[in-house]
């Protein structure tokens, strides 16, 4: 097996690129489509000619025998794969070769959990791993998976109980954010084998290579006691945390029956 530090980066970059050029279809970087082509997106040569590189230079970057790629190579590529400024972030780190120390348990400062507590809405907050680490009473009614201990990822995608109709590329995405290139973290290497065996919609998702920070926006709601109800979702970064998030469901000024329904929640929010 490869070393963590050096090949087996370069591999995780090629898997990238090639997941992130089939998803360029010819048209969006100008170039005319053919009805003869056999392969999804990009061709490497094509993208090689639009990034201003050789297609045996661009080759051997998704074979992993080119191992000090250049900045401005990598911003030359990631330009005509689209990336955004995450997505382009995460091209560089999978780039490197910089080694890792031992993660440590993840905790909620106390202040944070009193702060969980006094807000009268749904409240809770995640970690790196997208885990619930503490949530107040009426994040609990809300749904089961923001008790804490769950994981969101393994209810989105393995629980029957969907209440909370999210995003999957939008939590994936977040997710791959979060952990960057320690892909070889143990916690990551469980989470992901795990739901890769259970659900074919998360290897589907998973396959995208797609990377975006956190974002909030509006969340449809069906719960089995109040009914429906459409809520914004805000994700707020706790302070000197790392990656945990301060996250709120809070009434949509479009949408009023979310606050009485909100209010109707509040009487289950005891446990």
């Amino acid at each position: 097996m490869a070393d963590e530090t050096g090949e087996a980066r370069e591999n995780r970059l090629g898997d990238y690129l090639r997941a992130r050029r089939k998803l360029v279809s010819p048209r969006a970087v100008g170039m005319p489509e053919d009805r003869r082509r056999r392969v999804p997106g990009l061709r490497r040569e094509e993208l090689a000619t639009l990034a201003g590189i050789s297609s045996d230079y661009y080759l051997r970057l998704e074979q992993g025998r080119n191992r000090n790629p250049s900045v401005q190579v990598l911003e030359a590529i990631a330009r005509v794969l689209q990336l955004d400024e995450s997505s382009t972030e995460y091209v560089l780190e999978l780039s490197s070769a910089k080694p890792r120390g031992s993660r440590r348990r993840e905790t909620v400062a106390p202040r944070v959990t009193e702060l969980v507590h006094s807000i009268n809405l749904p409240a809770f907050v995640t970690g790196r791993y997208l885990e619930v680490l503490a949530s107040n009473p009426l994040a609990r009614a809300l749904s089961p998976a923001l008790r804490p201990g769950q994981n969101l990822l393994r209810s989105l995608f393995l629980d029957a109980d969907q209440r909370m109709h999210l995003d999957h590329h939008e939590m994936v995405a977040m997710f791959r954010k979060h952990v960057g290139t320690d892909l070889d973290d143990p916690r990551v290497v469980q989470l992901v084998g795990e739901l890769s065996l259970a659900s074919e919609a998360f290897r589907e998702v998973w396959a995208r290579h797609e990377v975006r920070p956190a974002r909030g926006g509006p969340v449809l709601i069906d719960h089995p006691q109040v009914g429906p109800m459409e809520l914004n979702l805000s994700k707020l970064a706790v302070d000197d945390s790392g990656d945990q998030l301060l996250v709120v469901y809070h009434p949509t000024d479009s949408h009023p029956e979310g606050r009485d329904r909100l209010i109707r929640l509040t009487s289950l929010g005891e446990d």
